[in-house]
This record gives structure tokens, sequence and C-alpha cells, in this order.
């Protein structure tokens, strides 16, 4: 109760530095500066300063980093995330904390993201152990936990001490991240991480700049993801009169496929929110017309989000190969999951993803030791 009282008359910004330890992601600089690497700002901090996400500061030559607390928790089915090929139907325990290296305007989780931006985003934060989030994950029976709400990659000394928990109790573990990284961040994370989400948010670099980040940080984020062997899927919000043009979705279509064709591609409707609130909202016509530019660049898995019930065959998977109905879905609820041994039961076609635990060890297998602090 003292310590409720005492915080009453603090600022969030003195509530959340006192939820801090010495952070890893970072290296020291002369005259007690810091360059921090936990995102693609790479930030060099004096003394007494912030770095752009506002929860990483240099206090006496030393980097303090968010620690100790959730902002939300939430039990979600993991189509919500959104991952489509990953446990289908599973459940999981998603939470984050406060702050944001980027500043969209029209954010779904302000709130949480913008909290040390914006006045009017109030989101205290909860004391938790990563035992006690394990605990209630294992109480709702959720498969997966999920670092999202923030941006995870600014948290991610937090993220991963929660991650090695749950990992000892069997469960999979994830981010839903704007992608703003760095090769020293992913390194650091590709131990604990096994599903990674990025949003990208369009393919137009001055619109990047809008929203606080660096397009090209971003696709490096994602060629990088892949290369380590993180279960990749992409969601790109499409906003009318900002990334809907005919050219810039063949562009993002095309990027992905020459990554690799089988990673999954969401497109998803924008609703009015925040401080978005001149264009329309997403009809289904445009979500349509950008999964077939998805499927036209080669893309093999292609979903229409945020409309359920409204895109036909846009929510489901087919077998790449002899298009048969493989996993039918209504929003983010699985109808039937006809996936037989990872692959299709009609053709025998193996179907990229982490359908259950013989894949999840196969794409642990595969990542190999690399440099890093997270191990």
């Amino acid at each position: 109760m003292a310590k409720q009282q005492s915080e009453e008359i603090m600022t969030l910004k003195e509530i959340l530095a006192a939820r801090t330890q010495v952070g890893t992601l970072c290296n020291k600089l002369d005259n007690d500066w810091v360059h921090c690497y936990a995102c693609g700002h790479n930030c060099k901090i004096p003394p007494g300063r912030f770095g752009v996400c506002r929860v990483r500061f240099n206090e006496g030559g030393q980097l303090r980093v968010p620690w100790g607390y959730v902002g939300g928790l939430q039990v979600d089915p993991v189509e919500k995330k959104p991952f489509f090929h990953a446990f289908p139907g599973a459940l999981a325990m998603s939470f984050g904390m406060l702050g944001c290296d980027f500043h969209c305007s029209y954010c779904q989780n302000w709130v949480t993201s913008q909290a040390l931006r914006d006045k009017n985003a109030v989101a205290p934060p909860k004391d938790i152990s990563p035992e006690e989030f394990v605990s209630l994950a294992r109480r709702y029976n959720a498969e997966i936990v999920t670092s999202t709400y923030n941006e995870p990659l600014i948290t991610s000394e937090w993220a991963v001490e929660i991650f090695k928990v749950a990992r000892k109790h069997g469960l999979v573990t994830s981010y839903v991240s704007n992608g703003n990284g760095t090769l020293e961040v992913l390194d650091y994370l590709h131990p604990w991480v096994d599903l990674y989400k990025v949003d990208l948010k369009g393919f137009n670099d001055r619109n990047y700049r809008k929203l606080g980040g660096v397009l090209n940080n971003v696709l490096d984020t994602i060629k990088m993801l892949h290369e380590r062997n993180f279960w990749v899927e992409i969601v790109t919000l499409i906003i009318p009169g900002f990334n809907d043009s005919e050219e810039e979705l063949k562009e993002i279509a095309t990027f992905l496929a020459e990554i690799s064709p089988d990673i999954p591609w969401h497109v998803t409707a924008f609703h009015k929110d925040y401080k978005m609130t001149g264009p329309d909202n997403t009809s289904i016509s445009t979500l349509i017309r950008a999964s077939e530019i998805g499927y036209n660049a080669g893309l093999h898995y292609v979903y229409a989000g945020n409309i359920p019930g409204h895109v036909g065959r846009y929510e489901n998977t087919y077998c790449p190969d002899c298009n048969e109905l493989l996993v039918e879905r209504w929003g983010f609820r699985v109808l039937e999951n006809r996936i037989k041994d990872g692959g299709c039961p009609k053709c025998n076609t193996k179907i990229a993803g982490i359908w259950g635990q013989k894949e999840l060890e196969a794409m642990r297998a595969l990542k190999e030791p690399v440099r890093g602090g997270g191990q």
C-alpha cells in the first residue's frame, strides 16, 4: 500500500525508471556514453538521457532497460497474433510492456506503445516475475507465449528472461514486432524466439519515416530472420491512400516471394483508430485485390484479415500444389485442420509451418549457435 501511495505522485517515467535493470544489448562508449542496439535506431545515449524509445536510458554510464512488469496481459488464439502456420487453434498468453521506437498515428495498441509520448495513454505497470507469468500461461492452457502490445525489441532483455522459464515448461515463444531490428538483437533472440511476426507497413521509405522508422531496416530484419530460421509471418495493414497502390503492393509481394514463397503474408483491413481518422476503412475488394497480387507474385500463402466471413477463400490455407483445402478459418477460429504430418493429405506436399512438436524440434535443430548474449 505504501508503494502504491508513493507512486501516485510520481510521473510514469519515474515509475518505469524504478522498474529497470542494467541491460546487455549495448556497448560502452567514451565519456560514459552508451550505444544501444536493441532496435534499428542504434541510439548513442549520453549520461542522463533516454533513447528514442524513451524507456532505455543511460544512468552513470550504464544502460538501464525495462524489467519486472507488464503493461498488458491477454490470452488469445494464436491466429490473432496473427500466426496462421503455427500450432493452429492453440492459445497464446500475450504480454507487453510500455513504449515503442515508432509513433504510428494509427496504432491499435497506442495505450501501451505510446504511454510515454501521449498523456492520454494510461496503462499502469503491473509487477510480475517470469515464473508468475509462465504459471498464468499454464493455468490458462496456453501453448505459446508472445511479447507484443508495445515494441518487443526494446524490451528484449525482459522477454528473454520470461522465455527462458517458458522453454523449461515446454512452451513456444514468439514476437509480434515492427521489425526495426539489428543483427545484434536478432543474434541475442535467436536461441529463445521461435515465431516472429513482422508488421511490414508499406514499401515507401518516406512514409516509413513519418512513422519513425526506416524501410531498409525492416527489410533487412525480415531477411535476417529468415536466414536464421525463425518462423516468420508478415502483416501489412492496408490503409487507403497510404500503402494500397497496385505498385506498392506488388513491391511488397515480390520482395517476400524472392526471400521465400513460403512466407505467409497477411493483408489486413484498417479501421479508423487513434490519430488517423481521415482515410476510409479498408474495403473487402481492396483486401481481395491485395491477396491476388500476393499470389500472382508467387507467394504460396496469402490471407485477408480483419473482416471475417467476407473474404471467401482468403481466410483459408490451401495446398500450393493441388489446391486442396487444408485449414478452414472464420476470423481467428479454426473450423477444420486437415494437415497431416505437416503435409497435404491429398498429395503429400509439405506445407511450410510449425504445425506441431515435430516441426518445432526440426526448426530449433536448424538454429545453429550464433554470436550474441542470449545463451
